[in-house]
């Protein structure tokens, strides 16, 4: 396996408020245009993403984009990477993850591929996890490693998704936004979902059968669900204990810049 299809086209509404205390001209530029995949860290904040990416052996990228991604488009297509190879799929409109992931298809059908998020860093030991399974499959964040480890604040994590399991390991069930109730459930090692997945072509047949959700978008649990109930697929849940650093806000950057800055970059 070694395509990835990076989910680059929304563009961050929570980058655009705040203050801009601590960050410097370029990143206070950057939050505000909500770009937050090349918000510059030494260099932009996808590079690190991806350079991770490329040390757990993946070569092809595919960048989903908005149509109006012109900077996101130029800067890959031009950089010079010895690792990676970058080609691009639009979303139209932003209908949700789902119907994103569905811009990809001619990229990654037929072949197992794995799904990030542009503005989440994930640890390596998660992407070469998903690497060595035998067929679909995610981590589930151990939520207490979560809060201790990564940028993300508690009563953040406590709004994600979490993951429901069987006794073979595999997936039951995303629950997004989980009460109280549905965690206390889950018992001590809570998985948390974070977008990340190994897919094979099925999840684009179960992309073109769903419904937008209750917010009104095509969302890859959805997906996800679909696949589990009609497919015939079946998600293996790896767990892992590790931090995931979320760019979601701008507040979120200096914290980002610290755990980054220095680290090497190669594509």
């Amino acid at each position: 396996m070694d395509k990835v299809v990076v989910l680059a086209a929304g563009l961050g509404k929570r980058m655009r408020v705040g203050e801009a205390a601590g960050l410097t001209a370029a990143q206070a530029q950057m939050a505000d245009r909500g770009v937050k995949a090349l918000v510059p860290i030494d260099r932009p904040f996808l590079d690190y993403v991806l350079t991770t990416v490329a040390d757990a052996g993946f070569r092809r990228v595919c960048l989903v984009i908005g149509p109006d991604h012109e900077e996101l488009r130029r800067y890959y297509g031009e950089l010079e990477t010895e690792r990676l190879q970058f080609e691009f799929a639009v979303q139209e409109e932003p209908l949700g993850t789902a119907d994103a992931l569905a811009a990809a298809r001619e990229f990654a059908y037929g072949e197992p591929f794995m799904t990030i998020n542009s503005d989440n860093h994930y640890p390596l030991v998660a992407l070469q996890a998903l690497c060595e399974l035998s067929g679909p499959g995610l981590p589930g964040f151990d939520r207490a490693a979560l809060v201790a480890q990564s940028n993300i604040p508690a009563e953040r994590i406590e709004r994600f998704a979490v993951v429901q399991v069987d006794a073979d390991g595999c997936l039951q069930r995303v629950v997004e936004k989980p009460s109280a109730e549905v965690i206390e459930s889950l018992g001590d090692n809570v998985g948390v979902s974070m977008n990340c997945w190994r897919f094979d072509e099925r999840i684009f047949a179960a992309c073109g059968a769903i419904e937008p959700s209750e917010r009104g978008e095509l969302e890859i649990p959805t997906a996800v669900q679909y696949a589990i109930e009609h497919l015939d697929a079946r998600f293996e849940v790896v767990p892992i204990e590790a931090p995931v650093l979320d760019l979601s806000s701008r507040d979120d950057i200096e914290s980002i810049v610290e755990r980054l800055r220095g680290l090497p970059v190669h594509l």
